[in-house]
């Protein structure tokens, strides 16, 4: 259990039998009446956000996250499957729970999961990510525009809109929260 008046931002805790997040809390002090604690909340699950008010110092169930490295090796039908790179254990997860982070994990790649009650709910992936653009159309010369774009495939099936002078074999920084060009790696 966690009181109202030690929350985090970033914090997990259980509501109504669901996982969310704090995304953002603020401890509100009127001149009349009781304090109360105001969250914007995300849930773990479903994604959506919500908007919730508690008591000033009540209590809620804080959820016990465990965080661990795993590999990945490869998609098999909705599943992906990772490795423990200490035990060798197997961990299959449903595509449903790996979401548009599919977009950026390659093979071999090593990536922090988020376990609750052995069950995955949470992939964290590094900030940005660099991978081969494996196919584009030709810049050509004429076609520059101050901050034009073109579309481009990377290793991962992903597209990315670069810069035109982007090229096919070139390995580039994409920012894996937008899905936007950084720059060259």
């Amino acid at each position: 259990m966690v009181s109202t008046n030690n929350l985090k931002n970033g914090m997990t805790v259980k509501v109504d039998g669901q996982l969310w997040r704090i995304e953002y809390f603020q401890h509100v002090k009127p001149g009349k009446g009781g304090a109360f604690v105001r969250t914007t909340l995300k849930g773990v699950e479903s994604g959506k956000t919500i908007d919730k008010t508690f008591r000033a110092g009540e209590d809620l169930e804080q959820a016990h996250l465990e965080r661990r490295q795993l590999q990945y090796l490869y998609r098999e039908g909705e599943q992906f499957v990772f490795m423990d790179t200490e035990h060798f254990e197997q961990t299959y997860v449903p595509a449903e729970s790996v979401g548009e982070a599919a977009k950026w994990i390659r093979d071999g790649d090593t990536i922090e999961l988020v376990f609750h009650e052995g069950r995955v709910i949470d992939l964290n992936l590094p900030a940005s990510v660099e991978l081969a653009v494996t196919e584009t159309e030709p810049g050509f010369a004429g076609d520059r525009v101050s901050g034009a774009t073109k579309s481009a495939t990377v290793e991962t099936g992903a597209v990315v809109q670069v810069p035109l002078f982007i090229e096919e074999g070139e390995t580039i920084k994409v920012d894996t929260r937008s899905g936007a060009y950084l720059s060259r790696a």
